[in-house]
């Protein structure tokens, strides 16, 4: 995946759109963390105990968890959902063994891997995992969206407060 925005302003179907709009915000997401240091990345500059460091862990997570356990119903290596970290949001906190050259390449790892398990299924294909929720492809495409949006805006704002980078 390239680290420039690309979205097609004529998809040729739903998925199409719906796969175009994420992946235009991971690269987003991506873009504002790529060319920080490590250190500049733990920083948390803002009212909020966010770092980009920590926003990228928490997408790369949740990229797997969305993609690999609920919706192909694979076993996450960390053991979740059955064993839950602790705290409960442990992979929004870096760690000095953290960098941002790794969580980039697990994220993108998790993208590729997430494209090629949604690309396999129909958008109205129920998720493997409907003890955690009831939800079709369709659903976690959206919501993954929405989540990965919210995060980008996250660290733009960071970034902006870290050194005055602007725009994606």
């Amino acid at each position: 995946m390239p680290s420039e925005m690309t979205v097609s302003r004529t998809p040729k179907s739903e998925y199409d759109a719906l796969e175009n709009f994420l992946d235009a915000q991971r690269i987003g997401l991506i873009r504002k963390v790529e060319d920080v240091s490590d250190e500049l990345a733990r920083q948390a500059p803002t009212a909020s105990s966010l770092s980009l460091l920590g926003l990228i862990k928490h997408a790369a997570t949740w990229e797997r968890r969305w993609f690999q356990v609920i919706m192909a119903g694979r076993t996450s290596p960390d053991g979740w959902p059955e064993v839950m970290p602790e705290p409960r949001d442990a992979e929004l906190i870096s760690h000095d063994s953290d960098t941002v050259a790794n969580w980039i390449a697990v994220y993108r790892e998790h993208i590729e891997t997430s494209n090629t398990i949604a690309a396999a299924m129909d958008l109205d294909a129920l998720c493997a995992r409907t003890d955690l929720i009831e939800c079709n492809l369709r659903y976690v495409l959206l919501h993954m969206i929405e989540e990965t949006a919210r995060h980008a805006g996250h660290a733009d704002i960071i970034r902006e407060t870290l050194d005055g980078s602007r725009g994606i």
